[in-house]
């Protein structure tokens, strides 16, 4: 597909697209299937999960949402970089995501179920490692050491520019978006719903919110467009919107992102205060969780819908984890899991965080070190994905053929 999609066209080619990536493997199935894992925690037959503290949780917990985030200041880590499914809910939902695509990644790259046995043995290993009295959570990541496919990406992501982001999302350095494949032109009213957006206070401080202080902060909207991007938020508003701050060669350009927020697929604890406005319950769930990119994150109104807004760092990157040894996969679940633990940790005191301790230690196996409600949660949702990923490309295929 060459030609730029026409607004009335869009649907249609993000049904496609969306159906072609998630036919690429079981692990892509997984990652764009959010409504399927909590369809299964609705039933009543599956495993029943331990009740966690009250905090705020990704919702969305696969390995392709965790990755390199950059904070305002420079610093670098990894954190949770995906947050449309954010909710005050049970950590354990969080676990058992991560364990599934785990597993997934596991099955993908060939290696024997004995080892995802051990990989989530050394996932409640890396969990629980967060949640220890000592633990000091802004710098707990030193505590387990960091695989080398982590290690290449953040190296990889330390060394990245705004060149390098330039050239991956918008196809050079020149102040345009390309038409074509990725980005499709907006319409009059959708424009003119941008330029608005960042003439706010809120938008221009967020544009400006990486700057030096006392650089120019004249805010010009350049060029933007409907960006196709995602499984998840298929027919969601989604823009890349090239800005530039400042005047003459002093200025710069930045790219935002620019996404439609719409309730959650993960449940909520009952009874708990969230944000109305589902914009703002992205943002302020990125701010527990994921402080280097939640610092970077507004929400907005556009066009009627709640949307969030980020700015696009060089050194923002997502995991592709596909192939990986058996040495690998363990470090690697470790490692993430302990991520996801010190996401989870920050949010409680200090009894608060032994209690849960204590509590993911019960029903663990003399011959494994894992609980039973994480293993056999795992061993159902493989199952029913494996069977939903087969039924999807049976489907595919047919559409392709038909095409």
């Amino acid at each position: 597909m060459k030609h730029p999609v026409l607004p009335a066209e869009r649907m249609k080619y993000l049904i496609a697209d969306r159906n072609r990536k998630m036919a690429a493997s079981a692990h892509a199935y997984v990652r764009g299937s959010t409504s399927r894992f909590y369809q299964w925690l609705e039933t009543s037959e599956r495993m029943i999960l331990p009740e966690g503290p009250e905090l705020w949780i990704c919702g969305d917990c696969h390995v392709g949402n965790l990755g390199p985030v950059a904070s305002r200041t420079g610093a670098l880590a990894v954190q949770i970089r995906d947050l449309d499914q954010t909710v005050i809910g049970n950590p354990a939902h969080d676990l058992v995501r991560l364990a599934l695509s785990l597993a997934t990644a596991a099955r993908s790259s060939d290696l024997p179920g004995v080892t995802t046995a051990l990989m989530l043995e050394r996932m409640m290993d890396g969990y629980g490692a967060a949640f220890t009295p000592d633990a000091e959570h802004e710098v707990a990541e030193e505590a387990i050491s960091v695989p080398r496919t982590v290690k290449l990406v953040m190296r990889q992501a330390s060394r990245r520019s705004w060149k390098h982001l330039a050239d991956e999302r918008i196809e050079g350095i020149r102040p345009t978006i390309p038409l074509g494949s990725r980005f499709w032109p907006l319409t009059e009213a959708e424009r003119e719903a941008v330029n608005a957006l960042f003439e706010t206070d809120s938008l221009r401080a967020l544009v400006t919110i990486l700057r030096n202080p006392g650089d120019d902060d004249h805010v010009t909207v350049v060029d933007a467009a409907y960006w196709r991007k995602g499984c998840s938020s298929l027919g969601r508003l989604r823009m890349a919107v090239l800005v530039r701050v400042g005047r003459g060669r002093s200025a710069r350009h930045c790219l935002m992102d620019v996404k439609e927020a719409v309730e959650a697929s993960a449940p909520h604890a009952p009874e708990v205060h969230m944000p109305a406005d589902q914009g703002q319950r992205v943002v302020t769930g990125a701010r527990h969780l994921s402080p280097f990119l939640g610092t970077r994150m507004v929400n907005a109104l556009l066009l009627g819908k709640s949307v969030f807004v980020r700015e696009l760092l060089p050194q923002d990157l997502k995991l592709e984890i596909e192939t990986l040894t058996r040495d690998e996969a363990l470090n690697v679940a470790e490692f993430l899991a302990h991520v996801v633990g010190i996401a989870h940790a920050r949010q409680l005191s200090p009894s608060d965080r032994e209690n849960w301790l204590k509590e993911l230690q019960k029903n663990r196996s003399r011959a494994l070190d894992a609980p039973s409600w994480l293993w056999n949660s795992t061993v159902e949702l493989v199952a029913l994905h494996e069977a939903a990923y087969l039924q999807h490309c049976r489907r595919y295929a047919f559409e392709e053929n038909a095409a």
